[in-house]
Order: C-alpha cells, then structure tokens, then sequence
C-alpha cells in the first residue's frame, strides 16, 4: 500500500523526469501500443463491424496491458520498500507529455518569429490533422494554440488526474485509452461503428479531467473571460471535453480561436472559441506557460493535500 506522501513523491519524481528526460526518441512504449492497436484494427475492422467489435478491439488492446501493470506494481510492493514508488514514477514519466508538448510547438513560433512559413508549416502539419501547405501565420498560431491548450488535457493533466487516483496503472489506463480515441475515435466511415466504444470510453476518463484543467486555465489567466467563454461556447463544441478546455484556454489567453479550418481540402466552419484578438506567433508561447503553471498549480496542490492528509494509505500498489 502506498501512503500519500510515497505517491506524491513518485508523483513529483515522475514530472520531474519528463521535464529532464522529455519523451524517448528510439522504442516509446506508446509508438508500441499504436502499431500494436493497428494491427489489431485491421484484423477487426471490417465491412459491417459492429460497435461490439469495436468495444473488443478496445478491451484487447487496454487491458491486458494495464492488468500485466497491475500485477507487476503489486510484485514489486512485496518485493522492495523503494521498487513500487519508482516503478509508478516511471510509468507516469512514460505517460506524461508536458515536455514534448513544449518541443513541438515552440519551434513553430520560433519559425514565425524568423518569418520561415514554410518550416512553419511543415512544423505545424506534424501535430495537427488539418492542411498546413498554404497557411499564413495567423492560421498557423491559432493551429499550434489549440494543439497546446487541448494537449495539456490529453497529454498532461488528464494523466496527471488518473495517476493521482489510480496510481501508475491509471496514468497506462488513460494514456492508452487516449491514443486509441486519436487513432479511431473518427467519425468517418472506416471508424464510425469500430471507433465509437473508443471514442465513448474517452470521454469519460476526461469528464473530469478536462473541467478541472478549464478551471485551472481560467484561474491562471483573464478568469472573468475564460468563466464566460466556457458558459457560453462549451455547447456548440462537438466535443464534450474539448470545448471547456479550448474555451476557457482561449479566454484567458483572450485570443480568438476556432473558426475556419481546413480539412482534407475542404473548408470547415468550426465554432468560436475565446474572445479577442486573433491569435500571433507569440500567443503559442503564452498558451504553453499557462500549461506549465497550470501543472505547477496541480502539483502544489498534491503537496498540501499530502502534507494535510498525512500518511494515510492509497488502495493501490
């Protein structure tokens, strides 16, 4: 059993090498999972597939994996007083996303900033889904913005959220659940009915996560903005999640976000998001300290939590 100050210190220990380390270039366990997860897909998806199918594919390829975590987290709390706290460390370091966020959309900025466009949009279209090839600044700032605010759900908060609650195994849990949304969690024909458990599941791992990092958002920038942007503009998003998170982003950075956006060569109208100006170069810059902040914040409030509780034990390994 984990007592709460051993789970925060894996906790801080776990941020701590993502910000030194950032993600491994050469056998990423989640590059793993995603080949994995497509060649699962492809023996599975079909003409006619069923959600249920779907909703196996997702159970093949989840939870085995966190199950084996599981099991491995208990072995090594019998094992040794220091092997379980490190192992849940290097779990969430493996999950975690915070520095890679910051990696690959600051040298977008940083192209703008030398008036490269075209590195700009090379750099761009590499973490977006939308076409880059003919983007002006503008489109491109607004593109990396959006990337960072809804990444810091996806890649750090929600992970952070379900470490917290789950310990490693629940950071592998979210982490995995999230990549397969990313790669089937389309409303296309390929992945409308094999996707949809995907997709569904999801959302509901960031149903709490994605509200407590639009508050988070709200509270370390224009708070009056975000709060109304989030009341106002959350709805007409077709995401349940990325709404609140892209909306009070948007707000307390008071950019304007959302709008139009192309797709596969075609224009999409996408709702607004924030309220402001247009969003400049210098605004990726301004929405990745928000993140950090945002995940200074969430780490200091773990601290006082740990410090207020005590040593009261976690039901985890």
């Amino acid at each position: 059993m984990l007592t709460g100050l051993t789970l925060c210190c894996a906790l801080l220990l776990g941020v701590l090498l993502d910000c030194l380390l950032g993600e491994t270039r050469r056998w990423h366990p989640l590059i793993g999972f995603g080949k994995l997860a497509s060649l699962i897909e492809r023996w599975l998806n079909h003409a006619n597939v069923s959600r249920y199918k779907g909703g196996l594919a997702w159970a093949v390829c989840v939870l085995p994996i966190v199950l084996l975590v599981q099991a491995i987290l208990y072995a090594a709390a019998y094992t040794s007083l220091w092997l379980a706290p490190l192992l849940h460390a290097a779990l969430l370091y493996v999950c975690l996303g915070l520095r890679s966020l910051r990696e690959h959309n600051l040298p977008i900025q940083q192209a703008l900033d030398a008036g490269d466009l075209e590195q700009a949009r090379q750099l761009t279209g590499r973490i977006v889904s939308r076409d880059t090839a003919e983007a002006d600044a503008a489109y491109l700032s607004k593109a990396s913005v959006e990337s960072v605010l809804e990444n810091g759900c996806d890649a750090v908060f929600g992970t952070l959220f379900w470490f917290l609650l789950l310990g490693g195994a629940g950071a592998v849990l979210y982490r995995l659940s999230n990549t397969l949304d990313a790669m089937w969690g389309y409303r296309s024909p390929r992945f409308l009915r094999f996707g949809c458990v995907a997709a569904r599941v999801d959302d509901v791992l960031n149903l709490i996560p994605a509200r407590l990092t639009a508050l988070s958002y709200a509270l370390l920038g224009n708070t009056r903005l975000a709060l109304h942007c989030w009341r106002t503009q959350t709805a007409a998003w077709p995401s349940p999640n990325a709404g609140p998170v892209m909306a009070a982003g948007a707000g307390a950075l008071g950019v304007q976000l959302g709008g139009s956006a192309r797709y596969d060569g075609q224009d999409e109208q996408r709702p607004p998001l924030g309220a402001g100006r247009s969003a400049a170069p210098s605004d990726i810059l301004a929405a990745w300290h928000l993140v950090w902040h945002s995940t200074l914040l969430w780490l200091g409030i773990a601290v006082l939590l740990t410090l207020g509780l005590g040593q009261g034990g976690i039901f985890y390994a």
